[in-house]
């Protein structure tokens, strides 16, 4: 949304430039806004709430907090989200955790608060404590929640679980709570992580709380009994009439930002209670407010007194119609502040203040360029631009920087005055390319690998390409950075501003990440290069495993023009016998060789994001047949599975719930994407007659997992199933063939538990636990001291088809390259299809 400058009954919209440090489209900002800006200056209180994941969090709560009772407030999830799943495409894993990031800095953006990560990996789901911290590293997990704590130096810690109930939830979720009951005493402990203390201090919190609800007591009824000694019942839903949203529709905004989760949420604007219970430190002295007992006041600070009195001066005498009137006293208050000697608070509050100051005079600052990618060693230009949209006269320095350079400087600004200047931008030979800071060096299954402290803790690193200078108004000088972005006019969406992205020189990508060949069998590949500079007598290679075969052996290129994206094929031929290995491509010229491969992630509610790694894909050859001549495939919430198909040979077409046609007796096998019937209800309900009618004439029906939330027992195709919330989250847990004479795992394929090794992060999630008769349960599984389960696979016959349902995490093994998944996917594709069964040799199988 483009913003502008309007005088309307007193209000004014301005660019805040410190909003440009954060999202690149600010949002615009009222004397109200400015007003409720000022009130902030005089609570100094800070609250950090801790969780494991992405939408863990309380956006109500995080709300309240930073907008109601002007506290800083923060959230500190301990992982990304990367083992979750995605609604709103195919990335997975790194790619997810990238984009659960951004989402978590829209959300923040919107509710007013900050954002903190630890180094851990989010491996999936985890059932209990125990496993969560046998594959995180404790040590330096909690290490990073007290580096963090000692950081922000909150005065209250709240947590979004119970500690005190391991197994009974996400055992992330309880970990998050264990570990933050653990670091409350340890940050203020000198000899716990000692090494920190060379660059931080100790920092105590004065108390400890858990974010409870009747949800955590099994139901109301509970709840209304339960003793609430402890609890603190505060209300949350206050109408913001600077903003014209109650908290809770606040909070909504800010909830939705969880897209690729589906958590969109309507505001509600009922009066509302949020339960906050007691966990350690001081009791509050007024159980209606968290903060009391604390001195949230300037009076903390040496020298605060008058400092407090210049505020509360600022604020009975602000004028809503004339916010430049109180650019003096803002400015006395800035000049005081920046005496005192506690840093902590002058750090935070001379940020603020600059930020105000900026908002009154309506400064709008904005550095460009035209291109959204630069590689290294390349260099841009800048374009800048600034205008003056106040009546105050004030003038700009900017600081020399070898990476942005800027031809004119020291600018005066009259009243209303803009000037266009120009600059250079140059990405140095040694520059690193633009990617997540936590993914450039290879982690294990729990715990990504920083190195620099200084970098723990923070979602993304800033942008290291900055326009900095100095404001000077009458006697003070307001320093500022502004990020250089990339911009441009979209025809629809108007305005676009994105992150500029620094990349290699050259970027070379496979488009499948796993290559299925049967028996010898010979498949092309194609190389994607996609120049960022001008090369001239280049050799292209595909380097494969030693018992594979690839030709030609090399292919020259003569030139490749910057800009250029050209494809290359390679014939890869499989060996014989079952092999897995790695295949990538690499640039040579001049003795220079490239391996890169730039990964882009474009989606618009969040800013553009780049991760930039080694090409290589899968090749596997696992010794499958698979009758499928032609599948269906019905998209579903995004998933690889349809490709994974159509790499096992069959012809796939793909199709959207509303685009199904209504004969669909030419195609061997109807595949289902995950959660289709969760995301598309209406639509998959509309298809029932056409998929019944399919599978009894004879298709084969195949249903991926689903959640069951808001699925009924008579909705997954013709025959009951009722899912569960059962699932199997170690990926190692052994497998018994329930059925072991079926056909779904002996024919084309012989199906043994060597099958069921190399699985990546789990066997399966939302098991079916109640099934129709004309089900059969097809494998067995369970984790460690639990029940087995039987409903992974589940396989029945309707009329003249069969009904596959299950479980299993295909969407997580395909695109990993598990052969034993492959052939199970074969042998399921393949069940409505007679041919002369194949002899193979027999394996064993756990019974």
């Amino acid at each position: 949304m483009k913003k502008i400058l309007l005088f309307v009954c007193g209000i004014l919209i301005a660019y805040p430039i410190i909003a440009q440090e954060n999202r690149l489209t600010p949002k615009p900002v009222t004397t109200s806004q400015i007003f409720h800006d000022i009130e902030k200056l005089g609570f100094l209180g800070t609250v950090l709430y801790v969780a494991a994941h992405p939408d863990d969090e309380n956006t109500r709560l995080i709300s309240y907090l930073a907008n109601e009772r002007m506290a800083r407030t923060a959230y500190l999830s301990l992982t990304r989200g990367d083992g979750g799943q995605n609604l709103i495409g195919p990335q997975l894993r790194e790619q997810l955790g990238m984009i659960r990031t951004q989402e978590l800095l829209e959300a923040r953006n919107i509710d007013g608060g900050e954002q903190f990560f630890t180094r851990a990996n989010d491996f999936g789901y985890s059932k209990h404590p125990d496993e969560t911290i046998e594959i995180w590293n404790k040590t330096q997990v909690m290490e990073d929640v007290v580096r963090i704590i000692r950081q922000y130096r909150p005065d209250i810690i709240i947590n979004r679980f119970d500690h005190r109930t391991p197994g009974s939830t996400h055992g992330h979720h309880t970990t998050s709570a264990i570990f933050s009951v653990e670091a409350f005493k340890a940050a203020g402990d000198k000899n716990a992580f000692g090494n920190q203390l060379k660059t931080l201090e100790t920092w105590q919190p004065s108390r400890l709380f858990f974010n409870t609800s009747w949800w955590f007591y099994g139901s109301q009824e509970a709840f209304e009994q339960a003793d609430k000694k402890n609890l603190l019942a505060i209300n949350s839903n206050p109408f913001y009439d600077y903003k014209g949203l109650s908290n809770h529709e606040i909070a909504a905004l800010s909830r939705s930002e969880h897209k690729s989760q589906g958590f969109g949420s309507s505001g509600d604007r009922s009066p509302q209670k949020e339960y906050i219970e007691f966990i350690d430190g001081d009791f509050p002295t007024d159980k209606s407010d968290l903060f009391s007992g604390i001195n949230t006041t300037w009076t903390r600070v040496k020298g605060g007194k008058k400092i407090k009195d210049l505020h509360e001066n600022l604020v009975s005498n602000y004028d809503f119609k004339n916010p430049e009137a109180s650019i003096p006293s803002l400015l006395e208050l800035r000049s005081n502040i920046s005496k005192i000697k506690n840093d902590h608070w002058k750090t935070i509050k001379l940020k603020e203040i600059d930020h105000i100051l900026n908002n009154i005079l309506g400064i709008y600052m904005v550095a460009s360029t035209r291109n959204e990618q630069i590689a290294i060693g390349n260099e841009s230009d800048v374009f800048i631009e600034i205008t003056n949209r106040s009546k105050i006269d004030f003038s700009i320095e900017f600081i020399p920087s070898n990476l942005v350079e800027i031809k004119e400087n020291n600018i005066v600004l009259s009243e209303y005055e803009s000037k266009q200047l120009t600059g250079k931008l140059k990405v140095p030979s040694y520059f690193e390319t633009t990617t997540p800071y936590y993914l450039k060096q290879k982690g294990t299954i729990g715990m990504y690998v920083v190195n620099n402290p200084e970098q723990i803790g923070k979602p993304e690193l800033d942008s290291p390409f900055l326009v900095r200078g100095i404001i000077k108004i009458k006697d003070q000088a307001i320093p500022f950075k502004i990020p250089v972005i990339h911009k441009r006019t979209d025809p629809v969406r108007g305005e676009v501003r994105e992150p500029l992205q620094i990349t290699p020189e050259v970027s070379l990508s496979i488009d499948n990440p796993v290559f299925i060949f049967t028996q010898s069998q010979k498949q092309e590949i194609t190389v994607n290069v996609h120049a960022f500079k001008n090369f001239r007598n280049a050799k292209l290679e595909l380097c494969v495993p030693t018992d594979w075969k690839v030709k030609p052996e090399h292919i020259t290129i003569d030139d490749l023009l910057k800009g250029d994206q050209k494809q290359y094929n390679f014939i890869v031929t499989a060996p014989s016998q079952a092999s897995k290995g790695l295949a990538s491509a690499i640039l040579t010229v001049n003795d220079k060789s490239y391996t890169q491969e730039v990964i882009s992630i474009n989606y618009e509610h969040i800013p553009n994001q780049q991760w930039v790694r080694n090409n290589e894909v899968q090749l596997v050859q696992p010794g499958i047949t698979n009758f499928a001549n032609s599948v269906a495939y019905i998209n579903g919430a995004g998933d690889q599975v349809g490709q994974a198909i159509a790499a096992m040979g069959s012809q796939v077409s793909f199709f959207d719930p509303s685009e199904v046609p209504a004969n669909l007796s030419d195609y061997d096998a109807v595949v289902i994407g995950i959660r289709a019937f969760n995301v598309y209800k209406q639509e998959m309900a509309a298809l029932k007659d056409i998929l019944d009618t399919y599978v009894a004439s004879g298709g084969t029906l195949i249903m991926q997992y689903n959640t069951n939330r808001g699925i009924g027992d008579n909705e997954l195709g013709p025959l009951d199933i009722t899912l569960s919330r059962k699932r199997v989250t170690d990926e190692n847990a052994a497998v018994t063939f329930l059925a072991p004479d079926h056909r779904i795992i002996n024919q084309p394929n012989r199906i043994t538990n060597k099958d069921f090794e190399g699985w990546v992060q789990e066997r399966g999630l939302y098991f079916p636990e109640k099934w129709n008769d004309n089900f059969t349960p097809i494998l067995g599984m369970n984790d460690a001291g639990e029940p087995m389960t039987k409903g992974s696979l589940l396989v029945g016959k309707y009329g003249d088809g069969h009904i596959v349902y299950t479980g299993l995490s295909l969407f997580r093994e395909l695109p990993a390259g598990v052969s034993g998944a492959y052939k199970l996917l074969a042998n399921m594709l393949s069940l409505s299809i007679d041919k002369e069964p194949i002899k193979q040799q027999d394996e064993e199988r756990k019974f």
